[in-house]
This record gives structure tokens, sequence and C-alpha cells, in this order.
């Protein structure tokens, strides 16, 4: 794949995560409207979760789209017929978008359970310890490590599950959403306990995503922070 088609493709997606973080700001402040405030049906905070799960996934995901756009190009000079990467790129938002589904459910069970305050941040501190602590401690789990590793090295997983034609990408791009949601999926719970409607702590648990997956010292910044999150948890369980 060429410079100028590895360049148009990043900021294709790019693109598409800036746009994800305006959509996200706008229906943010649309929340902000005050008890009573009439949001609309369940449909209406899917789809919030999924702009925002874009806007924070999306940059972190770019080296594997690229990757699996260079072996694409690489197929089909080869005479190979490969699938565009929008399939893939598919397959993996289709994970994400069920795990928006998942996380809109508990969002709406707590707030049944008057567990949420208006910002749609954890109302009891009980809950709030335990997520952190649950948070912290799953840094630590092989699972954890197994999804991160898998995120981190996208050679080894194209070259172990490479599959052909559209469900094939499409499949591939599911499974690399799988392990994504794997690594992440109890750092977004966090939101639950800063409060959804904090933008802040969306864009830092977005950079903190970042840091874990790209940078050299991405493990390492894992591990700390379980160690940080659980002795936070812990703090918040005790503190009078």
């Amino acid at each position: 794949m060429s410079t100028r088609r590895s360049v148009s493709l990043a900021t294709a997606v790019l693109g598409a995560a800036f746009v994800a973080w305006l959509v996200t700001v706008q229906r943010m402040e649309g929340m902000n409207g005050g008890p009573g405030t009439d949001l609309g049906a369940l449909g209406w905070y899917v789809g919030v979760w999924v702009t925002m799960m874009a806007a924070m996934m999306l940059p972190a995901v770019l080296p594997v789209v690229l990757l699996y756009a260079r072996v694409s190009s690489e197929r089909t000079r080869r005479g190979v017929a490969a699938v565009g990467t929008p399939v893939f790129l598919a397959g993996y938002l289709a994970v994400w978008t069920a795990f928006s589904l998942l996380a809109t459910l508990l969002q709406v069970a707590l707030e049944q359970a008057s567990l949420l305050t208006p910002m749609m941040a954890s109302a009891n501190k009980s809950v709030s310890a335990a997520v952190l602590v649950a948070a912290g401690i799953y840094q630590w789990l092989p699972l954890k490590q197994a999804c991160l590793r898998n995120c981190r090295n996208p050679v080894q997983f194209f070259v172990a599950r490479w599959r052909r034609g559209v469900s094939g990408a499409f499949r591939m791009g599911a499974v690399s959403g799988a392990y994504c949601v794997g690594c992440c999926w109890v750092l977004m719970l966090l939101l639950f306990v800063a409060g959804i409607m904090n933008l802040l702590w969306v864009a830092l648990i977005a950079g903190f995503v970042l840091v874990e997956r790209l940078l050299p010292a991405g493990r390492v910044t894992s591990s700390v922070a379980g160690v940080a999150l659980a002795l936070s948890g812990l703090a918040l369980l005790i503190k009078p």
C-alpha cells in the first residue's frame, strides 16, 4: 500500500473519530438539560454510547486498520482477492455497538435503582469502590494481559487468523474488536464512577487506552494503573 493511501486511510479514521467526538459533546450537552429532561427512547442512549465508544477507540485501533489495509493491498498485488478495509472496520465497530447496548442496559438498571446521580455517576460509595477495585484487579488478570498482547501485536493476530472473503474480513474485525473490548471493558465502567457525562474523564480514559496499547511502556502503565485503581477503591471504601 502506498504512503498516500496510508495517509488517506489514517485521515479518514481519525476524521471519523473527530466527528464522533463532536457528536458526543453535542449529545452530552443535550443530556445536561436538568431534571425531567426527555432524552428519548432506549435507542437514543445506545447512540450516545456508540458514538462515545467510536470517539474513544478509533484512534487506538488505527495501527490495526492500517496493517489490515497493507496486508490486503499486498494480497491484491499478488493476485489474491482481498476485501476492503471498511468491512474489517465494520466488524470491529459491530462488537463495540454490542458493548454499547449492554452498557446502556446497565445504565438504565442503575438509574431505576436510584444508584446514579443526574450526571450519571455512581451515587453509592460502595458501588464506586467496588468498580474501582474490580478495574484494578482486572488490569493484572491473565485475560486482560492476553487481550492486551493481541491488541499490541496485530501482526501475530493476522498471521494466525487471516480469513478470506467479506465474511472473513468482517469476522477478523469482530475478533479484533472482541480483543479490544476484553482489554478495555472494565475501564469503560469507570465512567459510571466518574460520570458518563464527564467529558474530561472520557478523554482521560481514551488517552490511557492509547498509552496502554501503543507506547512501549504500555504494559507497565497498565500494571501501575491497576494498583492505583485498586488502592483508590479501597481508600474510598474506608473513607468516613
